[in-house]
């Protein structure tokens, strides 16, 4: 599945069926921009999970609020809509695909 992009209007039902990992980000982020390309990376690897990028900005203030959202990037798991999980902090390939798999194991 391809690297999806939601905002506070489709964040909800981009989410809803199975397991999507949601990256909250900044384009003024340096860690963010840094691991951007892994999660598109692992994105493509790994077709049977929602890979999405959540842009905090100005008009995207409502999801992170909800989530707690204080530092980025912070990338969410969440099953069938429900939060499982929360990590913070740039990851390396190898450690996001092992995360995913404990996921997908859960």
């Amino acid at each position: 599945m391809s690297l999806q992009h939601a905002n506070d209007s489709t964040f909800e039902e981009m989410i809803k069926d199975g397991i999507s990992l949601v990256d909250f980000w900044a384009s003024w982020c340096g860690p963010c921009r840094m691991f951007g390309p892994i999660f598109e990376s692992v994105s493509e690897k790994i077709p049977d999970v929602k890979f999405v990028k959540f842009e905090i900005d100005e008009s995207n203030r409502r999801t992170p609020a909800k989530y707690g959202i204080r530092s980025i990037p912070s990338i969410l798991a969440f099953r069938n809509g429900e939060l499982i999980e929360a990590r913070t902090g740039l990851m390396d390939e190898e450690t996001l695909s092992d995360w995913i798999r404990e996921l997908k194991g859960a």
